[in-house]
């Protein structure tokens, strides 16, 4: 396969910043794994857990919509629904698992448009079980890449 120069380093430049988001973000989660075990949080601890929430947000957007599109770009893929996405990534071996990504983008989604201070408690753990899934897509899409010499 010919592979477009141009295209490879700009999936390096987000893979970079992929990178470096994915810290920020497992910093956050130890910040606010102590909060598991609280029923109210103080205006800092709130901070705590936005924070948590942003760098999600951010490390999840980074993953799918410059990462993956960037591959799916690069292999020349049409691009379809991002369940449809997804299903397909899964079986060319390039994410660990469609169904996690998906719930990932749930999260995702109710975090950026419907989330409430009072679901805070609730948001915590479910924040962190999903960042280990997005790490495990992340680490297969590593190998992917490295596969074919374009990370």
């Amino acid at each position: 396969m010919n592979v477009n120069k141009e295209r490879l380093l700009i999936l390096n430049e987000h893979w970079s910043k992929l990178t470096e988001s994915i810290l920020t973000l497992h910093k956050s989660i130890d910040k606010a794994r102590p909060l598991l075990r609280k029923d109210s949080f103080s205006f800092e601890e709130q901070e705590t857990i936005d924070s948590l929430t942003l760098k999600f947000n951010r490390s999840s957007d980074l993953y799918t919509q410059k990462i993956l599109r960037g591959i799916w770009d690069i292999l020349h893929e049409p691009f379809a629904p991002f369940i449809d996405t997804m299903n397909e990534a899964e079986k060319f071996g390039i994410i660990e698992s469609a169904e996690s990504l998906i719930k990932i983008r749930e999260l995702r989604n109710t975090i950026a448009h419907e989330y409430l201070p009072e679901e805070l408690q609730q948001i915590i753990p479910e924040v962190i079980v999903l960042s280990g899934q997005l790490q495990e897509n992340i680490n297969q899409t590593a190998g992917f890449l490295k596969q074919r010499g374009w990370l």
